[in-house]
């Protein structure tokens, strides 16, 4: 029995931070507390600092006497519909928390059964969202307006039901909701379920007729987001129900699902989609390949499969629609960490190195792209290349081809500040250093680099404007050579310069040739130059950061025949 302490009558009985008696009685389920209140002259409508009463307090607890004895009382009229101050019924109070019989008694005491709140909800979507399947089916067969927009974002009742995964409510709606209507961005419930991987509530709209391939505003489909958002239940389903993967899916540019799966990784959906995606987005005009979405979003796992399937790892030139040549050109302006994996693999396949791309490799004072380059393209004899200026794979290695080394010398050439960086990490990949002995190098070169560099040759063999060169340069005192540089070179580094010419200089420095060798152990590091000291690093890059020093060379420069 509940017990409530006895009051004189007040009709004007409110609290600005608490409930009213009859409304704390409500609360509590009392029906004959509220009734004996009310007998005694309680205010019914008192009201708390969130504007309930005490019938809002009756539904919301979902008793269905109190609900009763407050409605008899105070007759149907406005009571039934007053509002909390966030605009909810009694209504929707019961409504949303599942309160059946206090709803359909509420509906017979004529409650507005499509009343808004201050948020543009209504009984029907609260029960959707919170999943009250029997409320649901009660306020549809009263004759709820099912197809009214609720939200900022304008959801109808089935998107909230789609989106929340309710596949009971979702089968309720199918039957009397529009499938096809549109939010603020014209996304349909189907694209809800396809968002959100709701594989079931997808299956119940498709069998009820809804439109697998709708597009939203942005063109987006169904099956892109689904391939965005990795659900691989929707993306077999969408497919097997005649999703076109082919279907473009942005006003910018050809964007497929195939570049949503590649961009974020998803594996399982990418694999799905090479299968049944046309070919023509590898390498065609106008498009783009999924490989640049894939190294975008540093998905070495999608570089990895796409390339096994055979996309080509140079694509198609996108500059003017993602401002990037190629793949490998985009993986190597990334400034993260998470582009050496990238790089490699694009490398790896074969990806034509540009004088753009060798930029990024030598105008900077670090040497780790360059290194990585080096790993999977090996550097070759300029006697090997073949006609066309490649060179055959040799127990799977990968040369670059003449047009490469070439455009590396150029940058090289252009980019004399660095040498200290990238003229050790060359010569020791096996680059015939007489390929740098130019005018520009030994005018430009710091004298450390520039003795650096000549004991790797013979240096009494110089042609004489080389050496006049270095004439000048030792006269005008910007150039100090080495100890032994100015006199003939000694009969044991003539020697292993004989050695290196035989071996060649990409078998010698690169592999364990050396040691098949029948000299004695001692001279293998002085058979491969290991006894050089490098060249310290001194010079201070340019101020301009390395995008502005690449405008600059595209501006200015000028090709050097150095092969």
């Amino acid at each position: 029995m509940c017990h409530f302490l006895d009051q004189g009558m007040d009709f004007s009985e409110c609290y600005g931070d608490t409930v009213s008696s009859v409304a704390a009685a409500a609360r509590s389920g009392c029906r004959k507390a509220v009734r004996r209140l009310m007998k005694r002259g309680f205010c019914v409508d008192g009201r708390d600092n969130r504007g309930w009463n005490a019938l809002h307090e009756a539904a919301a607890a979902g008793s269905r006497g109190c609900v009763l004895e407050i409605v008899s009382a105070a007759g149907a009229g406005a009571y039934v519909n007053s509002l909390t101050h966030e605009g909810e019924s009694a209504c929707y109070l019961a409504a949303q928390r599942g309160h059946l019989a206090v709803v359909r008694l509420l509906l017979r005491a004529h409650a507005d059964i499509n009343q808004l709140t201050n948020d543009l909800s209504c009984p029907l979507y609260a029960a959707v969202d919170a999943g009250h399947r029997e409320v649901v089916e009660l306020l549809v067969g009263k004759g709820a307006e099912v197809d009214r927009t609720h939200t900022a974002s304008c959801w109808t009742c089935l998107h909230q039901a789609v989106h929340k995964g309710h596949e009971d409510i979702v089968r309720i709606l199918v039957d009397v909701c529009n499938l096809e209507a549109l939010d603020d961005h014209k996304i349909s419930p189907l694209f809800v379920a396809a968002q959100y991987g709701q594989r079931e509530c997808l299956e119940i709209l498709v069998n009820a007729g809804a439109n697998v391939s709708s597009q939203a505003a942005d063109l987006a489909t169904p099956l892109l987001i689904a391939s965005q958002e990795g659900h691989r239940a929707c993306v077999d389903f969408l497919l097997d129900h005649g999703a076109d993967p082919d279907l473009a899916c942005s006003h910018e540019w050809p964007q497929l699902p195939i570049h949503a799966a590649a961009e974020f990784g998803h594996i399982g959906v990418l694999r799905r989609l090479i299968a049944v995606t046309h070919r023509a987005c590898d390498r065609g005009d106008g498009a783009v390949s999924p490989l640049y979405l894939a190294v975008h979003g540093r998905q070495s796992h999608s570089v990895e499969m796409l390339l096994r399937e055979g996309y080509s790892p140079d694509a198609q030139d996108c500059s003017h629609v993602l401002g990037v040549r190629s793949p490998l050109s985009l993986a190597l302006s990334t400034s993260t960490d998470t582009y050496r994996e990238p790089v490699g693999l694009l490398v790896a396949a074969g990806a034509r190195l540009s004088e753009e791309d060798w930029m990024y490799a030598l105008a900077t004072d670090k040497t780790d792209l360059l290194q990585l380059i080096l790993e999977h393209r090996l550097i070759p004899r300029p006697e090997t290349l073949t006609r066309d200026g490649s060179v055959p794979k040799h127990h799977g290695e990968t040369f670059l081809k003449l047009q490469e080394l070439r455009e590396l010398l150029c940058v090289a050439l252009n980019q004399v500040h660095f040498a200290a960086r990238w003229l050790p990490v060359l010569l020791k990949a096996g680059l015939d250093p007489s390929l740098l002995l130019q005018p520009h190098m030994l005018e430009q070169a710091d004298g450390e680099v520039l003795n650096y560099l000549l004991e790797f040759v013979n240096w009494s063999n110089l042609s004489p404007p080389l050496k006049c060169i270095l004439d000048r340069r030792r006269a005008e005192k910007t150039w100090e050579p080495g100890p032994h540089l100015g006199s003939i070179p000694r009969l044991s580094h003539v020697c292993r310069l004989q050695v290196r010419s035989v071996l060649g200089p990409d078998l010698l420095m690169r592999t364990s040739v050396v040691q098949q060798l029948p000299v004695p152990a001692p001279l293998h590091a002085f058979l491969q130059f290991r006894d050089i000291p490098e060249a310290s690093y001194t010079h201070s890059p340019p101020s301009s950061p390395l995008s502005n020093r690449m405008q600059r060379y595209r501006r200015t420069h000028q090709h050097r025949h150095v092969l």
